[in-house]
């Protein structure tokens, strides 16, 4: 089958979820040579993979500034030690 994504404002008024975008799938299916129409995602759908998505975003961002936080300390550490052991020898 070929999936293929049309606006159409036609059938775009018998199925609702496709009201706000627009958008349905008109599916060719190669052997039987039918054409069929599927309705899109509904709306509330996307939303919630949405906000899914930018709550793991700022898991993960929240992660990766703990993350680079203890690895500059670890930095500021060896470093201050470095210059520590170095001024006795001046």
């Amino acid at each position: 089958m070929v999936l293929i994504q049309e606006r159409n404002t036609l059938l775009q008024k018998s199925w609702a979820p496709c009201a706000r975008t627009g958008f349905i799938e008109k599916i060719n299916c190669a052997k039987s040579n039918k054409v069929e129409y599927k309705s899109c995602r509904s709306s509330r759908m996307d939303e919630s993979l949405f906000w899914r998505f930018e709550g793991i975003m700022m898991c993960l961002t929240v992660v990766l500034v703990l993350v680079v936080i203890a690895r500059q300390r670890t930095l500021d550490h060896l470093a201050s030690e470095k210059v520590r052991r170095q001024i006795p020898s001046i």
